[in-house]
């Protein structure tokens, strides 16, 4: 549904109230362009193309709310500057990280890496009363083996990756 841009912020605003417990919002910002036009953007050198488009801004919330404006090019500095009022008003009242599950995964994840380098000590008898104690320490062996091969290829996959990057 196609509104102003004074309902379109209104509207915003009760749907930002309306999710701050729970809920997720997706806005969508671009160029608005018309259907049998040519929609390429020209070079920034020697470009003849003067014409000034329009953005549309969307707003849905998975389905409850749908609403959509038209900002013009000359009102665009003018929305924008309440725009951006409202988003920072309503990222104050998101919720803060919950760090202490952050902290017990990352205690977690440091556990799990130091029983992949801790060595399996194999004791036991081959027969008889500790073959089946020495059988686990041996599928142990080859796990932790394994694990230790697949965070050696994943470090030098992120090694490529950033040698990429960089």
């Amino acid at each position: 549904m196609l509104v102003d841009n004074d309902t379109f912020l209104s509207q915003l605003t009760a749907l930002f109230e309306s999710s701050k417990e729970k809920g997720t919002i997706w806005l969508t910002h671009k160029r608005l362009t018309y259907d049998g036009e040519d929609a390429t953007i020209a070079d920034g050198e020697g470009s003849d193309d003067a014409r000034e488009y329009p953005c549309l801004l969307r707003v849905t919330d998975s389905g409850k709310a749908k609403f959509s404006t038209k900002v013009e090019f000359g009102d665009l500095l003018r929305f924008h500057a309440a725009y951006g009022t409202l988003l920072k008003a309503s990222m104050a009242t998101l919720r803060k990280r919950d760090k202490k599950r952050e902290k017990l995964h990352a205690e977690q994840a440091a556990r799990r890496k130091k029983r992949m380098t801790a060595p399996v000590v194999l004791d036991g008898a081959k027969r008889g009363k500790g073959r089946r104690t020495r059988q686990r320490q041996v599928k142990a062996v080859i796990k932790q083996q394994e694990s230790q091969q697949k965070a050696k290829e994943r470090e030098e996959a992120q090694r490529k990756v950033e040698s990429t990057i960089w």
